[in-house]
């Protein structure tokens, strides 16, 4: 009888030894579920990305009309490419990439209404910069200057959301630059919202590699670069609304390239800048950002998506080399 008692004594602290091991192990379990969860969003996923090794580790960037160039993948931000990547050149309306994101972080409805004013027109046909088409009175939708800013390059809307959202366009330059240093823009600094040229307005091609990297993670703005075109709401000037295009989507009648496609883009041109293209493509479902700065030529001509296209063929033609065991050479 007293064996048995002290069997089961002895099975019963077995059974509660076994529930608090138990208990340890899911506790163990969620307290490594929620540091994962709070170190992902505070940057952990981004350092496990960074480990993740390209399917191609170098590619050449040689033989392109553009002297500066980098060729950066997107998940973990490793350079595969690179061609004086840290060189300072001028962004001209690449620019306007930190000009939209600033602007949709810090607006808190996109369908606000803002009205231009003649104000925000004052130097822009003197220095002959591009406008989206909209005038002064006229009232527009937040969402439809974001649009306007990116895809034809429209000063009047860079200058617009400036003074909307920085209080003035001084305001908003020193939003720009802060936020340039907060995501690693090292060799960057903002004198305008819209590229036109100032000697003290300068970045590199890594620089634009990284801040168009980070864009990219905000939904609304990957919409819009992602856009061939867009049509705006109907205003107090224009009844039927603007449609306008996308600068690089014009000068790219087929986006497919070897094992993908080009996604989007954003182009830039000034005299002392040359043709610019900062833009992103799918390659065999990796994605991949290519910015290009420097080729010659004037705003019509398609030097700069030439070499975009002729990149990403290349980088897809080398994942097939690596994928078939071939050389992938190119002629």
């Amino acid at each position: 009888m007293r064996s048995k008692k002290r069997r089961a004594k002895k099975i019963k602290k077995q059974v509660n030894k076994i529930k608090m091991i138990l208990c340890l192990v899911v506790e163990a379990i969620v307290i490594l579920t929620l540091v994962v969860i709070i170190g992902w969003n505070k940057g952990v996923g981004d350092w496990m990305e960074s480990l993740q090794r390209p399917v191609v580790r170098k590619l050449e960037m040689s033989g392109i009309n553009s002297p500066y160039a980098v060729l950066m993948q997107v998940k973990g931000g490793k350079i595969i490419g690179n061609m004086k990547g840290d060189e300072k050149i001028y962004p001209a309306s690449m620019t306007k990439i930190m000009t939209v994101l600033v602007a949709i972080e810090n607006l808190d409805d996109l369908d606000q209404e803002i009205t231009l004013t003649q104000e925000m027109f004052q130097g822009l046909y003197e220095q002959d910069a591009t406008q989206a088409g909209f005038q002064p009175g006229e009232t527009v939708r937040a969402i439809d200057l974001l649009y306007g800013a990116m895809l034809p390059s429209g000063a009047e809307c860079c200058i617009a959301l400036a003074d909307t959202v920085g209080g003035s366009r001084d305001g908003f330059v020193e939003l720009m630059n802060k936020k340039a240093q907060r995501i690693g823009m090292n060799g960057t600094h903002f004198c305008d919202t819209t590229g036109l040229h100032d000697p003290d307005h300068y970045s590199t091609v890594s620089d634009i590699a990284v801040l168009l990297r980070y864009a990219l993670r905000n939904d609304t703005f990957r919409e819009i670069i992602e856009s061939p075109r867009h049509s705006t709401g109907v205003t107090n000037i224009h009844p039927s609304g603007i449609t306008y295009y996308s600068t690089m989507f014009k000068n790219l009648s087929d986006p497919s390239v070897t094992g993908g496609k080009i996604l989007g883009g954003k182009t830039g041109y000034t005299s002392e800048a040359g043709l610019c293209l900062a833009s992103f493509a799918e390659v065999y479902d990796r994605e991949y950002i290519l910015v290009t700065a420097g080729a010659s030529g004037n705003t019509g001509s398609p030097l700069h998506v030439e070499d975009a296209v002729k990149i990403y063929n290349r980088l897809g033609k080398a994942i097939e080399a690596q994928m078939t065991g071939s050389d992938g050479s190119e002629s």
